[in-house]
């Protein structure tokens, strides 16, 4: 599954230079898919969503650090564990319960992301 920072961040910036796929925001950031990915141009993603990975996008929180879900990886690929959560103070970045995915799923994601394979 993916990490979500929950409302318990102290958006202290510990994580978003940790994470290997550019998924984490800073508040009201706004973000795009090609931030730290070989993504470029109209992309469609497993869910069948297509998106401009080139347009920037609506920040997910205006309060503290987000994660684009899309681009998360669990660092699937790079680390053995999540580094956002390995670094986090404050233990907020925490599973997504509402995007499990296995390993397998991550590591396609991994490779999409980055264009591999």
């Amino acid at each position: 599954m993916a990490i979500l920072i929950n409302e318990d961040c102290i958006n202290c910036d510990a994580c978003r230079p940790e994470c290997p796929n550019t998924a984490i925001y800073e508040p009201g950031e706004e973000w795009t898919l090609a931030d730290g990915t070989e993504l470029s141009g109209v992309v469609t993603l497993a869910d069948g969503t297509e998106i401009n990975a080139d347009e920037p996008q609506e920040p997910l929180s205006d309060e503290f650090y987000f994660i684009v879900t899309a681009k998360c990886t669990e660092c699937v690929g790079f680390h053995d564990e999540p580094q956002c959560a390995a670094v986090c103070p404050v233990d907020s970045c925490v599973p997504d319960e509402d995007h499990e995915e296995s390993k397998e799923e991550l590591e396609v994601k991994k490779a999409f992301l980055h264009a591999e394979g």
